[in-house]
């Protein structure tokens, strides 16, 4: 099969006759070019060509080396060059291609190639000496070239140049910084945690809930207000208790919140399970587990949050009032933090296992009909 190996040489001496097809005229127009100029970055070109060309004929392939340009920088020169490989391929009626370029304005041309013969690779020649600086421009370049990049990058520097020396312009250069670098903490978050792509698919997710008539938009709404509640309620547990220390604060706040943030879970989670319920295509395990999971994390949470408190004096012990049920009576008694604490977890511990039945049988129950039907 032969194989074109193109060297693109956009805008070469107008005196170079265009195609220049063939090893010894390669070899002839390399020294012709080096003896005019021998800084010139197109002999490295050239002789990249020539090695392309050397390689693939020791594989077995039958490679015709040309050398194609417009002479000058300009539209004309780009349309000269795709006549040019017109006739090449109309000459030699190659399979497919090897494009040898130097230069990001050469590696333009690229697509009038592809659009006349399938290219199979793309050389780009560095000068050694200029290797870094010319890696530089190439990344750069297809840096600004990628819009999503731009958006992401460029646009938050932008944004944070323009704020701080405003920032510096009213407040102190302590508060300047710190003020910056949360903003970048929080778009950072934003970005590694992909809330831009969820909140971008929430508007069709939720047209979509409305017109099909989902449940579980009605539970999400709950659950929002749920865990508004919760933080409110946590708020004003931490509010209540008088000067103690951060970790303290936090198990307060956790003990008063948990109880609506577990709410708010499993309204969520129950909500999901009645669409899967609704649709009858089978309810996956998962949606089953949840509600149980939810609640037995809840639970343990709570307990650990009451027993840091106790031990901390926040809270009193546990007392178990006096209980009378008739035949049995049940004297008062209190629990003491580790006890409590043991308790919460085994009841989490339980409540997890039966979820984790539950949803078992019922994944069971859906294969049995599945093979049945």
């Amino acid at each position: 099969m032969t194989t074109l190996v193109v060297c693109i040489d956009r805008d070469s001496p107008a005196t170079a006759a265009c195609p220049v097809v063939g090893r010894d005229a390669v070899e002839s127009l390399i020294t012709q070019t080096g003896v005019v100029d021998p800084e010139d970055s197109r002999v490295n070109c050239l002789l990249e060509g020539l090695a392309v060309a050397d390689e693939l004929d020791a594989e077995g392939s039958e490679p015709v080396l040309a050398v194609v340009g417009g002479g000058s920088d300009s539209v004309g020169s780009d349309r000269e060059i795709a006549s040019q490989i017109d006739s090449l391929v109309a000459e030699h009626d190659p399979g497919s291609a090897v494009v040898v370029v130097d230069s990001a304005d050469d590696e333009r041309l690229v697509p009038i190639i592809e659009s006349r013969v399938r290219v199979d690779a793309v050389d780009r020649v560095v000068v050694r000496q200029a290797r870094d600086i010319e890696s530089t421009y190439y990344l750069l370049k297809q840096f600004l070239a990628d819009e999503e990049l731009r958006k992401t990058v460029l646009v938050p520097v932008g944004i944070i140049m323009l704020a701080f020396p405003l920032l510096l312009v009213v407040t102190s250069p302590t508060i300047a910084v710190g003020a910056i670098a949360a903003a970048i903490g929080v778009f950072l978050i934003y970005k590694g945690l992909g809330i831009d792509a969820y909140l971008s698919q929430l508007p069709s997710q939720t047209r979509e809930a409305l017109y099909s008539g989902q449940v579980s938009l009605v539970t999400y709404v709950v659950a929002a207000g749920l865990s508004l509640v919760g933080v409110f309620a946590g708020v004003l547990g931490v509010s209540a208790v008088g000067d103690i220390s951060p970790f303290l604060l936090a198990n307060r706040f956790a003990f008063a919140s948990v109880p609506w943030l577990t709410g708010a879970a499993l309204a969520a989670s129950l909500g999901r399970l009645l669409d899967e319920l609704i649709q009858q295509e089978g309810v996956r395990s998962a949606y089953v587990n949840l509600p149980f999971g939810a609640v037995a994390v809840g639970l343990v949470v709570r307990g650990f949050s009451a027993y840091f408190l106790e031990r901390g004096g926040v809270f009193e012990p546990f007392q178990v009032p006096e209980t009378n049920l008739g035949i049995v009576q049940i004297q008062g008694f209190s629990l003491d933090a580790g006890t409590r604490l043991a308790l919460f977890i085994l009841v989490g511990i339980l409540i997890s296992l039966v979820g984790v039945r539950v949803a078992t049988y019922v994944s069971h129950t859906d294969i049995e009909d599945e093979l049945v039907e």
